[in-house]
């Protein structure tokens, strides 16, 4: 008779946690809610939403609507961050590479430092970083030439008493009114900020740290930025632009779906269906690349820009 295998206690530990996490992440969000609606019956705090009632003004030159560039450029930048967070999931936990690149130094674009062997994932990771890049400074460069850039940047100190009226009124689940096409609540303009001129661009800044374009003989760089600091900040930065997404597609498909879906795919304010055969097209087209994101279809393209081995 076969002797019945154990379990590893460390596998057995992490199911006995995770047993835990869903009731313990559901009775925090019942106590929020509780709190929050008695919170909101206190007459002050009543008194405090109805001055601020979750929304800080424009100025008055403030674009209304969304252009059709935005449209393509938030298509394009949730294209690039979904495979972008893929892959450095995969950077961080593949133990065994589906192959490896090393930079071609005859191409056009050269570094100081010698040719590095990297894997395949990580090749992947970085282009795709450079893609998001660029698409992000076109992106920069669009929103301050067309004044796109009051409807994502605080121009009042009043947009914090507003951000905390609107996070107590989705706390209490008594939603602030949404009219996402003329002005974002003060919460959202404060996500929406912290992620384009924050989270993006530490993103960025540890990214080129870890990667090999950075000057590798350059000591007091180095010792002023060190690599440890990069990698501290990199990954909790991922786990904010997942957190970001969640919560994002969330309230999109809560707070009326149709006219937020025309608002970003569709660059009209109404409740039609454009929008939402936009955006099905868009996730088909996201989850096309994510399958052939795949060594049998990178190798060939990692190839054009260096050598690929195994």
């Amino acid at each position: 008779m076969a002797t019945p295998t154990k379990k590893p206690a460390a596998a057995t530990g992490k199911r006995s946690r995770l047993y835990w996490v869903v009731p313990a992440v559901l009775v925090a969000v019942v106590l929020v809610v509780l709190l929050a609606k008695l919170l909101m019956g206190l007459p002050a705090v009543a008194s405090f939403v109805a001055d601020y009632p979750g929304q800080s003004e424009l100025p008055d030159n403030a674009p209304v609507g969304f252009p059709a560039w935005l449209a393509w450029q938030h298509f394009l930048n949730a294209f690039f961050l979904l495979l972008i967070i893929r892959t450095g999931w995969q950077v961080r936990t593949t133990t065994k590479p589906s192959g490896h690149w090393t930079r071609n130094n005859k191409g056009l674009v050269k570094t100081k430092n010698p040719p590095t062997k990297i894997t395949l994932e990580l090749w992947f990771h970085l282009t795709l970083d450079a893609l998001w890049i660029i698409n992000g400074l076109v992106f920069a460069v669009l929103i301050f030439a067309t004044g796109q850039w009051m409807r994502i940047v605080p121009t009042s100190w009043d947009i914090f008493p507003n951000a905390l009226s609107a996070a107590l009124q989705y706390a209490s689940l008594d939603w602030p009114t949404e009219d996402g096409w003329i002005n974002y609540n003060a919460l959202q303009l404060l996500a929406y900020f912290v992620t384009v001129f924050i989270a993006a661009p530490l993103a960025f800044i540890t990214g080129v740290r870890m990667s090999s374009a950075w000057p590798k003989k350059a000591a007091g760089l180095n010792k002023a930025y060190p690599i440890e600091w990069a990698r501290a900040v990199h990954f909790p930065v991922m786990i904010y632009f997942v957190a970001f997404i969640a919560v994002h597609v969330f309230l999109v498909l809560t707070t009326g779906a149709l006219r937020n879906l025309n608002h970003m795919y569709g660059v009209r304010d109404d409740d039609g269906w454009f929008g939402f055969w936009v955006f099905l097209a868009s996730v088909a087209v996201m989850v096309a690349a994510w399958f052939l994101a795949r060594p049998i279809f990178l190798r060939p393209i990692a190839s054009l820009m260096g050598k690929v081995s195994r």
